[in-house]
């Protein structure tokens, strides 16, 4: 799969209110959310294409929009695309407001970034690192990925997600006309193969509920939970960190061949935490279910005293399953939520987590303006939990 797998998608969602608190800057759409990577973690993406002339933006601006950006994410392990092609003479900041930058950006921008990934670099990028050197820690600088063509980013994040600027797709493909290296080759895809009897994730609830004898909760589900319940309520940040990729694929591999799986192995409790969220988000559909998208979109509108009974008529219109695996799963949450004294995920910190594990848009590309409402409605759901769901039982459900 080449470049021509990018593609840059306009959205309704990236027109900036006039309300907005940085409309002078927002509204170039410099900076936007670009959904998760394969681990979970939130993507902001920066594209220079779209920085104006200097005369036209005032970077002080920038910076503070930047962080004020950043600050919904920083608590939770995140990555930065930084898009290079575009940046020029016209609109470049000053080596000044670049060192200046730089420090601002303290522990709290740093502790929980990831990954910085460089699209497109230049000589004028070695240049910056090479003055900026001995101002880098050696531990940030690892997190500095460079890649030069679109392509490689797969490798990384759900590129699907990314909405890349038309120029920088234009550029990519200029840059491998010029150094005569032709995208792959298209490749017929065989059809997929028919899923393992004992496949867990990528697959739907109805067919996990098929090949466990009729078992309502997910097993991947019901054992990480068991495992959480027992080991894990109090641990900081729980949820909140992320893990190896390898440990990861290889506890997912065991899964799907239904092998046993002992997290006492791996001496991590954030595996099992991110295993839980991987079975989510690799769901066909989401659990919250498609239909339903719009409706919590609209929570926000809703006046804050008829919000939970909102809430709890977008619920009980779920599939059963859907219903049952999500009430599990949010009475977990609730009990989580209820240790945050110790683990420091409060309702909302776990609705930011859970999200968009739970719901996303059937069209693909999130936005900044999809996020507060889907993590408002997930914060009622933890927060109210007896009350949404204490009148409604489904056969078959279980609590953690």
């Amino acid at each position: 799969m080449g470049e021509s797998s990018f593609v840059s998608i306009p959205s309704k969602d990236d027109q900036v209110s006039m309300t907005h608190p940085y409309y002078d800057v927002a509204r170039h759409n410099i900076i936007h959310f670009a959904g998760d990577d394969r681990l979970g973690r939130k993507v902001i993406a920066f594209s220079c294409c779209r920085m104006p002339p200097s005369y036209q933006l005032n970077h002080s601006r920038l910076l503070e929009y930047l962080k004020y950006t950043l600050d919904q994410y920083v608590e939770n392990d995140y990555t930065v695309v930084y898009f290079h092609y575009g940046l020029n003479s016209q609109n470049k900041p000053s080596l000044g407001w670049l060192q200046s930058a730089y420090k601002q950006f303290d522990r709290k921008y740093k502790k929980n970034l990831k990954a910085v990934y460089i699209v497109h670099p230049t000589n004028f990028i070695k240049i910056i690192w090479n003055i900026f050197k001995p101002l880098i820690s050696h531990k940030f600088g690892k997190k500095v990925i460079y890649l030069n063509y679109l392509s490689d980013l797969r490798d990384h994040l759900k590129y699907e997600q990314l909405k890349i600027p038309e120029e920088v797709i234009w550029h990519d493909k200029k840059l491998r006309t010029k150094q005569k290296t032709k995208p792959p080759a298209t490749v017929k895809i065989p059809p997929p193969r028919p899923p393992l009897p004992t496949q867990q994730f990528g697959v739907s609830l109805q067919y996990l509920s098929l090949k466990n004898k009729g078992e309502v909760i997910p097993p991947v589900m019901k054992h990480t939970v068991a495992y959480l319940n027992q080991k894990g309520l109090k641990a900081e940040g729980l949820f909140r960190r992320s893990a190896s990729l390898q440990s990861i694929k290889e506890v997912q591999k065991l899964y799907n061949q239904g092998k046993p799986v002992n997290f006492d192995e791996y001496g991590d409790i954030h595996i099992p935490a991110v295993i839980l969220k991987t079975l989510l988000r690799e769901l066909p559909e989401p659990l919250l279910c498609f239909d339903n998208y719009d409706e919590i979109l609209g929570i926000t509108s809703v006046e804050s005293s008829l919000r939970v009974t909102r809430c709890k008529e977008i619920i009980h219109r779920l599939p059963e399953q859907n219903y049952a695996v999500l009430k599990f799963l949010i009475c977990f949450l609730h009990m989580v939520s209820q240790e945050s004294i110790f683990n420091k995920m409060t309702s909302s910190n776990l609705a930011c987590v859970f999200g968009l594990n739970l719901i996303w848009s059937p069209k693909g590309a999130p936005s900044f303006n999809s996020l507060v409402p889907i993590n408002l409605f997930v914060t009622l759901l933890i927060d109210f939990y007896p009350t949404i769901f204490g009148s409604r039982a489904v056969p078959g459900e279980q609590a953690p």
